[in-house]
């Protein structure tokens, strides 16, 4: 069984979904250099991700998936998600902006045990919280508590 390719992909994820696609159509396809390009994904780019078959199924995927690109099998369902809420996104933010400060993005390439604690970001993270516990005490008093 000579194997063909099908179609190249510049990500491991797009080739995989072409991969699903074609095996839901029944066309049993394979993705190739899976392994060597997610150690290095500088590969994805130079290499590319091939998506093979057999000779006898070449006409039929190829036009499968140019059907699929064009959005032939698009439906008008949505997505399964709900969209996320203002009080999520605010919640996130402040988490995000409270790792940077306090240094949870830097990060370093020495293990944990060897790695200084980092104070100034606990010493930060700290006071930050008890003001935002202040604002919020001060808040409630005035709201229930009215001058």
């Amino acid at each position: 069984m000579a194997l063909v390719e099908i179609a190249r992909f510049t990500d491991v994820y797009e080739a995989d979904l072409a991969a699903a696609f074609l095996e839901s159509q029944g066309i049993r396809v394979f993705v190739t250099e899976r392994h060597q390009t997610t150690i290095d994904p500088l590969m994805q780019r130079a290499l590319g991700i091939r998506l093979l078959g057999t000779l006898s199924n070449l006409d039929e995927a190829r036009s499968l998936l140019a059907r699929a690109r064009a959005g032939e099998f698009a439906t008008d369902e949505g997505d399964d998600i709900a969209p996320m809420d203002s009080g999520t996104r605010a919640a996130g933010a402040v988490m995000a902006i409270a790792a940077f400060f306090t240094g949870g993005f830097w990060g370093t390439s020495l293990p944990r045990r060897f790695r200084a604690p980092p104070w100034q970001g606990m010493l930060l993270a700290v006071g930050l919280f008890a003001v935002a516990a202040a604002a919020v005490l001060i808040g409630a008093e005035m709201l229930l508590n009215p001058p």
